[in-house]
């Protein structure tokens, strides 16, 4: 029989941390989750519908690949997963070209990842396979999936992690929940109330004591929540900003081994679609440039006049000066440039607006991790469950689609799983 007296402290509500809490509290583990946020949801942050006339994310948005535990939640919480499709164009400078899934990923890039014996940063992988100037354009379009889709520095990313992705031509499968992320959020967190975990909103965790054998949760305005193990959840920037006994900060440290990227995200509503005026692109779902704000997606299938802007990996850090209404005007400049239209008629379309830099964002500090040549082995010993401060979340995934909602989801279920075992009680 478990031991119902075993208390449990959640640092985050955060997707991996409200699934672990679901998953503890079932098996009648006391609970008690503590965000920083005034909200649940971490790096997934819903939109008001009423603005951009569809439930938007600011935050994550796509389910990527199989997502077998996503799906298997939204199933669950009536939730529909809709695959997207449509076509992704492209903008040199002169002319838009719709863009063949598969020439990044051509069969010199394949046959020379697929002989790989030893991981190395995909800088030095250009640099000793396509080094000539015959292979600018695959050096140029590797390096900008890496950056802009995975947010990763190319001079620190594993080749061998985004083998999968490139010899699949990229994430074959993409999709949305309908009604966004936050259906799913809301969900897992009526989920965790009804079996009776208690989630503190505004509760900043600033350090983790361990006295007498007893785990205390310190928060920011004083208050200590005592506990038997705690489960840190939140973005790997944020552990160097929580105070941890000894054992447990020299473990955190391996995190410095995992890469963390950042992201910008800007939703732009307008009157109305007007891109599809341009010939051939009523089929647009992604479109990319080198302009500022260099990747741009529609919301195909739906017909809903919204642009997302999307850039991603250490480029970012050129705009940190922005503040939103900055990012957004960047967005509108952007689109100026690839559609060559006088940037005031764009302006004057927008109804409706929103822009993030998840850098800015106090408690994320980024976006989304990705793996460097150590990232495996920084992730097996963050994830041991040798003393009374636990890791979880999407950056300990050693699954394929690091770095996504599914990923923080089965990290943190694994998590559950693993104390539920251990410590039976």
């Amino acid at each position: 029989m478990p031991d119902n007296s075993q208390h449990f402290v959640i640092v985050g509500a955060g997707a991996a941390g409200l699934m672990a809490a679901r998953e503890l509290a079932r098996a009648g583990r006391r609970v008690t989750i503590l965000e920083a946020r005034e909200r649940c949801g971490g790096r997934i942050c819903p939109l008001p519908a009423s603005e951009f006339g569809y439930a938007a994310d600011g935050g994550a948005e796509f389910v990527h690949g199989e997502a077998p535990v996503t799906r298997r939640l939204a199933r669950e919480a009536g939730l529909s997963v809709r695959t997207i499709g449509g076509a992704q164009w492209s903008f040199d400078g002169t002319t838009f070209s719709r863009e063949n899934p598969r020439e990044p990923y051509d069969e010199r890039l394949h046959a020379a990842v697929k002989g790989l014996t030893e991981d190395l940063t995909v800088a030095e992988f250009l640099r000793r396979h396509f080094a000539g100037p015959e292979h600018a354009r695959l050096r140029h379009a590797v390096e900008r999936m890496v950056e802009g889709y995975d947010a990763a520095d190319p001079a620190r990313a594993s080749t061998l992690a985004l083998r999968d992705e490139w010899m699949n031509d990229g994430h074959a499968i993409q999709a949305r929940l309908d009604g966004g992320y936050g259906g799913l959020i809301e969900f897992l967190a009526a989920e965790c109330r009804k079996s009776g975990v208690g989630i503190h909103l505004g509760a900043l965790v600033t350090a983790i004591e361990e006295v007498d054998g007893r785990v205390g949760v310190r928060c920011a305005d004083g208050e200590v929540h005592g506990c038997d193990r705690v489960i840190l959840t939140v973005p790997l920037p944020l552990l160097r900003k929580i105070a941890l006994p000894a054992a447990a900060r020299e473990k955190a440290a391996a995190a410095d081994d995992i890469g963390f990227g950042n992201v910008i995200k800007i939703l732009l509503r307008f009157t109305r679609p007007w891109w599809h005026e341009r010939e051939g692109l009523a089929d647009m779902l992604f479109l990319l440039s080198d302009e500022t704000i260099p990747v741009w997606w529609t919301r195909l299938p739906d017909q809903h006049p919204v642009l997302t802007g999307w850039f991603g990996g250490p480029g970012t850090a050129e705009l940190s000066h922005l503040d939103p209404q900055g990012l957004i005007d960047a967005g509108v400049d952007s689109l100026a440039a690839i559609f060559s239209l006088p940037r005031g008629e764009i302006a004057r379309g927008v109804v409706a607006a929103s822009a993030t830099n998840w850098a800015h964002d106090q408690f994320a500090r980024g976006a989304y991790s990705w793996a460097t040549p150590r990232t495996r082995a920084a992730q097996e010993r963050l994830a041991r469950a040798d003393g009374p401060v636990l890791f979880s979340g999407e950056a300990l995934y050693r699954g394929r689609d690091m770095g996504t909602v599914e990923a923080a989801l089965a990290s943190g279920l694994e998590t559950a799983g693993i104390i539920l075992q251990r410590w039976r009680g």
